[in-house]
């Protein structure tokens, strides 16, 4: 792709960057079948593709409107077109810049600006998260229906933490929603890793993994959580840590672009370079393992694997959970259309609610076909989503092994 970028981009680490992955891409228009925009709207600039021009358009100097940010706020960044495409085109991270520089060039309506600084404040604050979430589930029987279904129910006590310690260290991340959303997730990681003789720790001073503000085109506030999280990690990884474990693979893909995210910081591009590589999901954990030791006896109950699209996309780990319940003996249903976001995918769910309903009804029907008795997922966001429409319960399929 031809470009002529603005001298301002030109001589900026990330205007360059930028040009570079402009210029990869090939206008074959391959995304455009894998895009779960594209494929319900039907409009060019809905799809990767158009969207990829509208960005060209806004670091050429070329005229920006509301137009422009409506279709790139509809964009997922669930990343379905980086796996499709040929070229190898980073398109997460140039939209994530394109947004970032459209907020800084057009001014949102105030509902619009109110709305999103709500979310960055409260979402990426556990306490305070927790304590709406708890004062919602109290009032959710005198709620009307739409609001309902957005809150959780409350879960069932969860199973203690594992009492020993083993030589061999791993870090997770409780991060912001999961603690008081789905709490068992991380305690049924650390029995389970409990059992292999591998302790699972969480740091305290550990908290939202930047995610929220990042993709919500606040950059530098995104990048402050990503150095807090390095700063509270740092100590156990220079212990002698041996991975940082994803069970919510949202935030698994967000440290593992710590590394670009930071690289141009002079004190901390070489910490978090070597934070991204030592970010692995559960699944991917468990894989390198031998799960003989787990002694699992399958339920004989059929179960749907929902994979989120920040595992098969971002992390690129697609297949990981399957392989771990098959090679545990679970009764795993057919499911299709696999690589289509669910339409949670962060705060989507609640800025573009219209179109995420209608992707998680089309989810639901792909993951129910086959009539499974349990749906499971890797992903906190994906969870709840899918939880607020299935017939069936939804939890995190770490909980299996677990149980």
């Amino acid at each position: 792709m031809k470009t002529n970028l603005i001298s301002y981009y030109q001589e900026s680490p990330e205007g360059r960057e930028a040009e570079e992955i402009l210029r990869s891409c090939v206008h074959c228009g391959f995304c455009t079948a894998t895009c779960p925009t594209y494929q319900e709207l039907n409009d060019e600039r809905d799809g990767p593709r158009g969207r990829i021009y509208l960005i060209k358009q806004l670091l050429e100097g070329g005229e920006v409107t509301e137009k422009t940010r409506t279709h790139l706020d509809r964009c997922l960044t669930c990343r379905s077109c980086e796996t499709t495409c040929p070229s190898g085109v980073q398109y997460g991270r140039l939209v994530d810049f394109g947004r970032a520089e459209l907020e800084k060039k057009l001014d949102r309506p105030l509902a619009e600006k109110s709305l999103r600084w709500t979310l960055r404040n409260v979402l990426p604050r556990p306490a305070l998260f927790g304590f709406l979430l708890k004062t919602g589930q109290l009032f959710r029987p005198l709620l009307p229906q739409a609001v309902k279904t957005k809150v959780p129910p409350k879960r069932a006590p969860i199973s203690p933490w594992p009492a020993q310690h083993h030589a061999r260290i791993m870090l997770a991340l409780a991060g912001c929603a999961q603690p008081s959303a789905t709490p068992a997730t991380n305690v049924a990681a650390a029995r389970v890793l409990d059992k292999l003789g591998i302790t699972l720790v969480e740091q305290s001073k550990a908290g939202c993994c930047g995610a929220v503000s990042y993709h919500l085109g606040a950059h530098a506030e995104g990048r402050d959580y990503m150095r807090r999280n390095i700063d509270a990690w740092w100590p156990a990884i220079e212990a002698g840590a041996e991975a940082l474990v994803m069970t919510a693979s949202g935030c698994g893909a967000m440290i593992q672009e710590y590394g670009h995210a930071l690289r141009n910081d002079p004190v901390y591009a070489e910490k978090a370079r070597r934070i991204s590589e030592m970010t692995k999901d559960i699944s991917e954990i468990l894989l390198a393992e031998d799960l003989s030791k787990l002694d699992i006896q399958a339920a004989e109950e059929k179960v749907a694997i929902h994979c989120p699209c920040t595992l098969q996309h971002a992390m690129q780990k697609g297949d990981a959970v399957e392989q771990v319940l098959r090679e545990a003996g679970f009764n795993l249903a057919k499911t299709k259309e696999k690589h289509l976001c669910c339409g949670s995918a962060g705060t989507y769910s609640i800025l573009q609610p219209e179109l995420s309903h209608t992707l998680l009804n089309n989810k639901i029907k792909a993951l129910t076909g086959d009539n499974p008795q349990k749906i499971v997922t890797s992903n906190v966001g994906c969870q709840l989503h899918l939880e607020s429409k299935a017939a069936v319960p939804v939890t995190h399929w770490i909980e299996l092994l677990d149980q």
